[in-house]
């Protein structure tokens, strides 16, 4: 299925269910993506013992053209069957997701209060966009299908990351709608969050993952930063430690664990 307009076409990047214990594990990925960006975070997390589940969200490991075709509800939807299976299957569920990946979780947290955590990386609350560029990307997207990306940092995900080369445009102006309807509701996540963010990150937005932890009305919560990683932290050359802090994380929720 794998199209030559995706960056890295030979990994893995369909939806996928690890099949493992009764606490599980959601995991989204993020815009222009498709779920190897969180399969290394998967199956580390499936190696534990946790049964895991990534979905993918419609319009991805497609053509770029496909994205435009979907609103942000088609991709919460998409997202909120995956947890909605996963549940019926598990008896506790953690939910979380990369970039967009991010924004969706916490979404769904909002939604479903039952949701055991959430693991918010790279959250894209906000992009590095100004807002005349803004203001022009809602102006072209009726007319121009995507445009190339901006050439960002060489970081260790390049090899791990596979996804769209270009924006779809339509689809960033969901993203954006997607953030709009999300920031009014951090007040509303209640759950244990964990967020982690790459200092070099030139996507989201540094002031995010603050927001994001000084809004939300969990009493557990984290905000970790990692000095060498770029946008995709899950997958960037601090990922290992990044992995460790999960496991701590979730087993410390899990088991009952106080601040």
């Amino acid at each position: 299925m794998a199209h030559p307009m995706l960056r890295n076409p030979h990994l893995e990047g369909a939806p996928f269910l690890f099949e493992g214990g009764p606490d599980g594990v959601l995991l989204v990925h993020g815009f222009t993506a498709t779920t190897a960006e969180v399969r290394p975070l998967a199956h580390h997390l499936h190696d534990l013992g946790y049964t895991v589940s990534g979905p993918l969200l419609p319009g991805h490991f497609d053509r770029p053209e496909a994205v435009n075709r979907f609103r942000w509800q088609d991709w919460i939807a998409t997202v909120t069957q995956a947890y909605r299976d996963l549940s019926a299957r598990c008896d506790r569920v953690v939910v979380g997701g990369e970039s967009t990946g991010a924004l969706l979780t916490l979404l769904l947290a909002a939604r479903q209060p039952e949701v055991r955590a959430v693991l918010s990386y790279a959250p894209a609350l906000t992009l590095t966009m100004r807002r005349s560029d803004t203001v022009k990307l809602r102006l072209l997207a009726p007319f121009v299908t995507a445009i190339p990306k901006a050439g960002g940092q060489p970081s260790e995900a390049d090899e791990l990351w596979q996804g769209y080369m270009v924006n779809p445009l339509k689809g960033v102006v969901e993203l954006l709608r997607l953030q709009s309807v999300v920031r009014p509701l951090l007040p509303q996540i209640r759950q244990p969050i964990l967020i982690a963010q790459g200092r070099l990150d030139r996507t989201v937005d540094a002031g995010a993952p603050q927001e994001i932890y000084d809004r939300v009305s969990s009493d557990i919560k984290e905000l970790h930063w990692f000095d060498r990683s770029t946008h995709c932290v899950a997958l960037d050359g601090e990922r290992e430690s990044l992995f460790r802090i999960t496991d701590r994380f979730i087993e410390r929720v899990l088991s009952g664990g106080t601040p």
